[in-house]
């Protein structure tokens, strides 16, 4: 169970440093009247509930679908994202 928990918040935790999300909290932060701590709530509350979603989506997944197959699905569209990344004008 430890092992599991410390994977994921380490994948998630390097996935999202300069993410798109991130880069928009420091936006929202930078503004001078904004509270940082309704911020830092806003930022972590939408995450969280990301993350649920995630995580219900993948139980549902797991019924129909093969780890595996979900591994090599996920692998294949970081890729493809990747490429259409640097490739995009």
């Amino acid at each position: 169970m430890g092992k599991a928990f410390l994977s994921v918040f380490i994948t998630v935790f390097l996935a999202e440093i300069g993410d798109k999300t991130q880069l928009a909290t420091m936006l929202f932060a930078a503004e001078a009247k904004s509270n940082k701590w309704i911020i830092f709530a806003g930022s972590a509350l939408a995450l969280v509930l990301a993350a649920a979603i995630g995580v219900l989506v993948g139980a549902q997944l797991e019924k129909l679908i093969s780890p595996r197959t979900l591994k090599i699905a996920a692998g294949v569209g970081f890729i493809v994202i990747g490429l259409w990344t640097i490739i995009s004008k």
